[in-house]
Order: C-alpha cells, then structure tokens, then sequence
C-alpha cells in the first residue's frame, strides 16, 4: 500500500509538471500546493520512538520565534511525514539505507536514538500544537540536476501537502557555496545569512566529525542551526581524543541530542556496491567503503584464470591520480602505495603497515612510528622516516589537500612556519634512526585516520616538484610506491597494469600475479560492458543502475556496503522572512 502511494504521488506530480508545462516557458521551480488525497492513516500500530517536548530546542509561535521552523515540533513534524522506507524500496530499488541519522549503520551509529518513522497523524498533531501557519510556503533547495533527485523531491512534497505543509522546491544555479552555507553574524539571534527554509544536500565523509562539526555555534559553514545549549562542548568534547572508542561514545552523545532536537533530517545513507566475478574467491576478507583505503588482504586472493590475472577498472586516464585529494579514489592507489598503518573495512585505524608498531602519548599530543627494517621501494631504493616526514611536508604545501587531512597536518607543532616559508624544517617531526615522533600544538582527533588512508611518497622521486603543480610532474606517468603490487606497463586512456612485487613484507597466500586495469574515472561507463564480457573480477561503484545491471549477469555478484554518505535536509532555524510570498 506504501510503494503504490509512492506511485501514485509521482504520477500525479508528472502530470501536474506537463499540464504546468502547456502554459509556461518551463522553470526550475516546483511548487506543492493544490490539495492532495491523503490516506490519513499511517500503517497499523506504528508507533512513534522520538520524544516530543524533552528537548533543548526552542518550541512557540512563528512570530516570536522568527520562523515556524525555530519550533522543534514542526521540525518533527516534517520528518514524521515522509515515509522514508517507502521512499527507499520504491524510487531506490531498495539500493539506499534509510537514515535514521548522519551516521551510517554500523558501530558508530548510536541505535537509541529518537526515531522518527512514519506517522502523518503524528504530524498533523504536532503541526497543530506549534499553531503552524497555513499560509507558509516553505521554500526548498537543491543542487542536483538528475531525474531521481527531482523524483525525491515531489515526493517529499507531496507528503509535506498531505499534512497540510505547503512547499516550493527550487535548483540552485552558480555560487553555491554563498547561497548554502555562510553563517550569520550572530550565531545566537540571526537574521540568517541565507534565503532557504530547508537545504537538500549530501555529506560524504571519511571521519565522523565532518558530520557533525558543521553544528558547532563557530563552524564556518553552519548556516542554519543557531548556538545550542551544551552542543559546542559535546563537539570539543569528541574533537579532543585520538581514541577510537572514546570517539565512538561522544558521537553517540552528539546523535542524541541532534535526533532529539531534530537540529536536521538525514534522509538515506547511499551505499557502496562491491562486484566480484565468480573467478574470485577473496578468501573471507570483509568488504567496506572503497572511497577509501582499507586492508583487503589482496595478497591472500585467489583467481581461477590460467594467467593469473586479476580484471579491473580503474586504470590511469591522463595519469596515476595522486592522493592528497582522496587516496583511495582509484583501487591503484593502495595497491601501488603503503601507508604508515593500516585501516579496517570501517575505516578504523588498525595495525601497523610501514610502521611496525605505533604508540600514542598519554596527552594525545604525539605519535611515535617505528618503521619496519628493511623497507625498499619498488625500485629498490631503501624506504626511510626522511620519506615519512617529507610526505608530511608536502601535504602542507600541496593545495587541494584533503580537508580532514589538511587539518590533522596544520595541527602539528611548526606546521604554519613551515608553510608560509618562515622555517626551512617542520619543527614537530622528529627523526631518530627508523622512529619518526609526530608533535601536535593540541590533540588532533584525526590523526591516526589520517595515516591510515594517506600513503608515504618516495622523496628521491619528488623532492624536486613543484608541490603547486604537482599532479602535473612526471612521476605520476608511472609512480613509484611500496605496495604489495607495483605499476608494470602503462598505455594512458586504455589500460595499465600492476605486477606483484616480490620486496613486500609480507607475502600472503593467494595466486594473483597481475592486474589489469582498464583506464576509467570513478564513474566508469564501460563497467557493465566490461562486467558483460567476463573482463571484471572486482569494481566498486555508487550507481544503482550499474548494481542493477550487473546483478543480473550470471557470473557476477553484486555486495554492499555502509559509507559514510548521506543526503539530508539541512533547517534553517535562524529568523528569517518568508522567501515566498
């Protein structure tokens, strides 16, 4: 009954946007006001888990308040109206993870958090409490321009009408940035710096706190949450340790109270589809966020084709991506280069990799690395802690480096000297034989995530580079690394292909001796072909149509897997005049 009434709502929208579209030039801009047919009821026994009138948030009438959406029973309101798994099951395939919060599914999600599933009733009750004004037209942006996203949105309109909530869904064009996220002045009382009720965006992140530092009163980007009582300290709180399990406990302190004040309304986690051919046995190993570098154990791989050789995509277009951007945009990346440790399929720091062992300081404000002996590069060059801290440096001088990763860098104790050409040396890396000691100015929380996904670079190779250009230097051609596989033949735009390399530390039990990787971008539009003719053993991609099509090849399976991604509705909740008139 859910999955038709999504149905329904699309095909009474598609035929209100072509009646709209006789009379007009066309527009970028759709409204939900005519009355709707509602079926009134939610389904039998749902029962509400969010507690209404426990939170911290502001509740009162639109006027003092400065709008309707300062009140956090409209904010639950709008949240108890859509039927997010009907949503999911029928204009997702079922490919997509309702939210229940920024955080995906998994053990850093906090599963006791309020619930708001589906309950128009519900809605309705709590729109007429907080005196909603009929006569709002709630004014809602997007940035995206595929067919699924303006989908989303008349359905999501459509649900609003059915509880009485006009809506007007309008595409950003241009700047976005200054149109989304520039935060008032006042950071308590308003006005808002933006003209938007609700946002409609996505947060990919590699760590927690990119969801979540964005709802402190100081963050640069927060334009729709004024200050909250004991959220800023909740945020420090879980920014002031490098363990992972302390971490974990004060973002489930943060879940809580951003669920319980309905401070934003994430949506649907988007997935990761892993496709492996029925060639490969990756004997047991756990499949995670391939946006990101994770052990995959590929050394323990085995692969039933006589040549031994492993079919990918991935492969370089114009040249070997570099990482200071996102190091595992290409599965090449990790394959080619090592990091310092070693990740798990949740992206949690794990074990040594280049670095034997690691030990953090009492006060959180070092690490110590001790290399393992005997490191080489694939061209035979020793691999020592000069490498490491040249790396380091050249990540502070690098522009486009990762954020979470420019941060962590920023962090370390002589780091702005460094950058601005004041100090010849990074005063905060420390050298002694094979340890190299990290020194941060204050605890930085993402360090050790940051070592795991970021891979040290060979300084014979790059001392020379100019770090402002340099994804343009040579080395990127046909890099060097000190991977379990290095780069063997090369034909830009076509394929390349990676050799196991016997100098690896460890050696592993599997039999792949080469891969071959078929030149592609992150959206590889030869995937299903590739996949069609038997010359794919393993991908990854975020398409559903990929994951639909390759699900019904016979030799291929297609496996998912939690990321962080999430698409939401950001509220502005800071006064503001209604946009729409």
């Amino acid at each position: 009954m859910r999955l038709r009434k999504v149905a329904s709502l699309l095909l009474a929208a598609a035929m209100a946007a072509s009646l709209t579209a006789g009379c007009s030039g066309g527009s970028s801009t759709s409204t939900t006001q005519a009355p709707a047919e509602s079926s009134g009821t939610s389904d039998s026994g749902a029962e509400s888990t969010a507690a209404e009138g426990e939170s911290a948030a502001q509740s009162g009438d639109a006027q003092s308040l400065g709008t309707p959406l300062a009140d956090v029973r409209v904010r639950q309101a709008l949240a108890y109206a859509i039927d997010l798994d009907a949503i999911v099951e029928s204009l997702f395939d079922g490919k997509a993870e309702k939210a229940i919060s920024f955080t995906s599914p998994g053990d850093w999600l906090n599963t006791d958090i309020p619930v708001y599933e589906y309950n128009p009733e519900k809605a309705k009750e709590l729109l007429a409490e907080a005196n909603w004004p009929s006569d709002y037209t709630l004014d809602v942006v997007y940035y995206y321009d595929d067919q699924q996203t303006v989908d989303l949105m008349t359905i999501i309109g459509q649900y609003w009408q059915d509880v009485g909530v006009k809506s007007q869904f309008r595409k950003l064009e241009g700047d976005l940035a200054s149109q989304l996220w520039v935060p008032p002045a006042d950071m308590e009382n308003g006005p808002s710096a933006v003209k938007w009720d609700l946002a409609y965006a996505a947060v990919a992140a590699l760590v927690e706190s990119e969801f979540y530092n964005r709802f402190a009163s100081t963050a640069s980007n927060n334009s729709s949450v004024p200050k909250q009582d004991g959220l800023d300290e909740l945020i420090a709180k879980s920014n002031s340790t490098m363990d992972t399990e302390e971490q974990k406990a004060a973002f489930k302190e943060i879940q809580q109270y951003v669920a319980e004040n309905a401070l934003a309304l994430p949506l649907y986690h988007q997935v990761c589809f892993i496709y492996t051919s029925d060639d490969l046995d990756t004997a047991g190993s756990e499949f995670g966020n391939d946006q990101f570098s994770y052990e995959k154990n590929i050394l323990d791989w085995n692969i039933a084709r006589d040549d031994k050789t492993l079919y990918t995509n991935g492969g370089p277009q114009e040249f070997f991506w570099y990482p200071m951007v996102n190091p595992g945009y290409m599965i090449n990346t990790e394959l080619v280069f090592d990091k310092l440790i070693n990740a798990d399929s949740s992206l949690n720091p794990t074990d040594g990799m280049l670095a034997e062992t690691y030990t953090v300081s009492e006060d959180g404000k070092s690490i110590e690395f001790v290399l393992r002996d005997g490191l080489t590069w694939h061209d035979g060059e020793p691999l020592t802690a000069e490498d490491v801290k040249f790396t380091i440096e050249l990540m502070l001088k690098a522009p486009g480096t990762n954020a979470v990763a420019s941060e962590v860098m920023q962090a370390i104790t002589g780091a702005a000297a460094y950058a601005d050409g004041s100090a010849e040396d990074l005063e905060g890396v420390v050298i002694d034989g094979n340890t190299v000691t990290v020194n941060f100015d204050t605890v930085s929380a993402n360090a050790l995530q940051v070592f795991s996904q970021w891979p040290i670079l060979p300084k014979h190779c790059l001392e020379n580079a100019d770090p402002a250009a340099l994804q343009q230097d040579q080395f990127w051609q046909k890099p060097i690394g000190s991977g379990p596989f290095m780069v063997d033949e090369v034909v830009l735009n076509n394929y390349a292909t990676l050799k196991r390399w016997d100098g690896y530390y460890k050696q592993g039990s599997g039999n792949i001796e080469t891969i071959h990787m078929f030149a592609s971008g992150e959206n590889d539009a030869n995937l299903v072909k590739n996949a069609s003719a038997g010359q794919i053993d393993y991908a990854w991609s975020k398409s559903t149509d990929d994951a639909k099509a390759i699900e019904a090849l016979d030799n291929m399976t297609v496996h998912t897997a939690n990321i962080r991604y999430t698409r939401c509705f950001y509220i502005n909740q800071f006064p503001h005049e209604a946009n729409i008139k």
